[in-house]
């Protein structure tokens, strides 16, 4: 008997896409210049989404990423689209995509603070700033338009023989070799399309089922700076402030918790308008524990002493306890410690509600600390910052392109 060939059926070649692969702050991301995509993905939409999924490696049910870009944490499940700037006085439009690690979703709710970091210097790298704006020597000022929340940032990107300038001194809590400095501007950070308390207040009481705190409810800061965020007292969930990663992300029953107090905080915030929407949109808000500072060895041994730090503060991100901190989280810790009354400005000043903590405060982290500084003005009865200030640090890990199945567009 002859038996028929086996052949095996035609597949087409996979799509070469030219990208970046960066780290910016305690980040890392897959960056594009938004003219090098498929056209399809040009524009918003599921062929976008679709792209960016197969390039992270997700969905993925076995949490690892492994098929992909992606390294299987909230830090490094991320996507950058660069283009020249449709605005004025700006020099490139920088979207951000969260690509969720087990869920088709891509969430493009929030900006990525870290990330914001290496913006300028891909925009530089990429061609997109003009060659007049950057100098032979010294520092260019990037003019970013952040396009998921309407806002400005300026990167001050170092500049060596009229190339961006990558190696330096800079060290960064979180980050386990020194780099250049860049110092990050977040202009009048607080939601463009409402109140910077959407409540209407400083603290509130948010009300939760008993099965999720037995009290009932929590005190709480809601507040839309860099990113929405809900700000907590650690005491009153029976924390410190000085976990690490493992106290939470190791405990089940607390990132539920977490979880739930993040939808009931959307709602109460106007995010969404019912908890089971929080599941379709998880960049969006985070959750922050604050308390007043307290020593500890962070997760890399380091000892940070509580004459060191202002506050301790840990945030969740993706539902994990973040390793260190959301660039975004941190210009919402900024600002809120710069306003009087607040939880975070009460963890800062003892009980005290001090108007400005001299404009900056360091907060300590899983990883480490942070100083941020924030300018915050009171006019006629409602708070306003004007700009947040922080120095992150980026590098180009890898370029040329990155590679797709031809078939992710269906």
């Amino acid at each position: 008997m002859v038996h028929a060939q086996h052949i095996p059926p035609a597949y087409s070649p996979q799509l070469k896409v030219p990208a970046m692969y960066m780290r910016g702050g305690t980040s890392k991301g897959v960056f594009f210049n938004l003219e090098d995509l498929p056209l399809q993905a040009q524009v918003a939409g599921a062929h976008r989404d679709a792209l960016l999924l197969r390039v992270i490696g997700s969905p993925d049910p076995y949490g690892k990423q492994t098929d992909g870009m992606g390294g299987a944490t909230s830090s490094t499940s991320k996507t950058v689209i660069v283009s020249k700037s449709t605005q004025e006085n700006h020099d490139v439009d920088y979207l951000f995509g969260q690509v969720a690690i087990d869920k088709a979703c891509v969430d493009w709710s929030g900006n990525c603070g870290n990330l914001s970091a290496a913006v300028g210097a891909f925009a530089i790298s990429s061609g997109l700033v003009d060659v007049e704006r950057i100098p032979y020597e010294g520092i260019a000022l990037v003019r970013i338009w952040q396009a998921n929340i309407n806002k400005t940032i300026v990167a001050h990107v170092p500049i060596a023989q009229g190339e961006v300038q990558e190696v330096g001194s800079f060290e960064l809590d979180g980050v386990t070799f020194p780099a250049a400095e860049v110092v990050i501007e977040f202009m009048d950070p607080a939601d463009v399309t409402g109140a910077m308390f959407p409540t209407g207040n400083l603290v509130d009481d948010l009300v939760l089922p008993s099965d999720v705190v037995a009290s009932g409810v929590l005190k709480a800061t809601m507040i839309n700076a860099g990113i929405p965020t809900i700000f907590i007292q650690a005491q009153d969930l029976g924390y410190t402030g000085a976990e690490l990663q493992e106290a939470i992300n190791g405990d089940a029953q607390a990132l539920v918790m977490f979880e739930a107090i993040r939808a009931y905080g959307a709602v109460k915030m106007g995010l969404i308008s019912h908890i089971d929407e929080a599941a379709g949109q998880q960049h969006t808000p985070k959750v922050a524990m604050v308390a007043e500072p307290i020593g500890y060895t962070s997760s890399s041994g380091k000892n940070i002493a509580s004459t060191d730090i202002d506050l301790n503060v840990r945030a969740l991100s993706m539902g994990k306890l973040h390793h260190a901190m959301m660039g975004t989280a941190a210009v919402a810790i900024g600002t809120a410690a710069a306003i009087p009354g607040t939880l975070v400005n009460l963890a800062a000043s003892g009980g005290k509600q001090e108007s400005a903590l001299n404009g900056k405060v360091n907060f300590g982290h899983p990883s480490g600390s942070l100083r941020v500084g924030a300018q915050a003005i009171l006019e006629d009865g409602q708070w306003h910052v004007t700009k947040v200030v922080m120095s992150r640090s980026a590098r180009v890990l890898m370029e040329g392109c990155v590679r797709v199945p031809s078939d992710i567009f269906g």
